[in-house]
């Protein structure tokens, strides 16, 4: 069981998400994907699971538990539209009966590790705590996410959790110097490996460039083939 949490907004969590979701697929594993609270998505409207299951493969099971219109905050937007909020305890007890089912679930969050579920300030830090699951964090590339990914890694780690490694979810096309640094620094603020790296753009690809991307992004550690050293080589030369 993997928790999948990001720097922030927009990073690339649901690409990198599907991205691993398909890979294990691909390798013959039974995987789950469990939305918490999905936001800012009306109930007739297509959410970040749809964009899983239309990447990774219809094999892949998916479950959202909350949906919110508004896009903001799960806390904050069960308070605007009046629907009911989410607890740690009925999150795990989710993941682990998909857990019983798949040899692979993961649990994508909203936003950051510490973006709160209910008024008392639950998240998915206290998830995965309770689940005892290994964390990944997805990064920005540029500049500024040293800092986020400092962060998130030094919460996760008073909160008894283990980050398994950190992977950019938007490798951009043309890397300043600041993302060319990144990818030697990252590893040093989260405290973990760099476990691969995903180009901009990869979720308009078809399903077959996007498992192929996929494997070339990823670690093997996930079923991929990414190496970061020879990755630094080529974007620098790149460069």
């Amino acid at each position: 069981m993997l928790v999948m949490t990001g720097t922030g907004t927009g990073v690339g969590k649901t690409i990198t998400t599907a991205a691993i979701a398909a890979l294990a697929a691909a390798g013959g594993q039974r995987v789950a994907v469990l939305k918490p609270a999905q936001t800012g998505v009306r109930p007739d409207e297509p959410g970040d699971l749809q964009d899983v299951v239309r990447l990774a493969g219809p094999d892949v099971t998916t479950r959202e538990l909350r949906r919110y219109p508004d896009p903001l905050s799960p806390e904050a937007a069960a308070r605007r539209s009046g629907l009911p909020t989410l607890d740690p305890g009925e999150i795990a007890q989710a993941a682990s009966d998909l857990d019983t089912a798949h040899d692979l679930t993961l649990i994508e969050g909203a936003g950051g590790l510490l973006v709160r579920f209910d008024s008392a300030g639950a998240s998915l830090a206290d998830v995965a705590w309770s689940l005892g699951s290994l964390v990944i964090i997805v990064a920005e590339a540029g500049l500024g996410t040293l800092n986020a990914t400092a962060l998130t890694a030094e919460v996760a780690g008073k909160r008894g959790l283990t980050v398994a490694g950190v992977i950019i979810g938007a490798w951009p096309a043309e890397p300043d110097l600041a993302a060319l640094s990144n990818l030697e620094d990252l590893p040093v603020a989260a405290g973990a490996p760099l476990l691969g790296v995903l180009p901009a753009g990869l979720g308009q690809a078809s399903r077959e460039d996007f498992l192929a991307a996929a494997r070339a992004g990823l670690s093997p550690w996930f079923g991929g083939e990414f190496d970061p050293e020879l990755f630094a080589g080529c974007a620098s030369a790149g460069k």
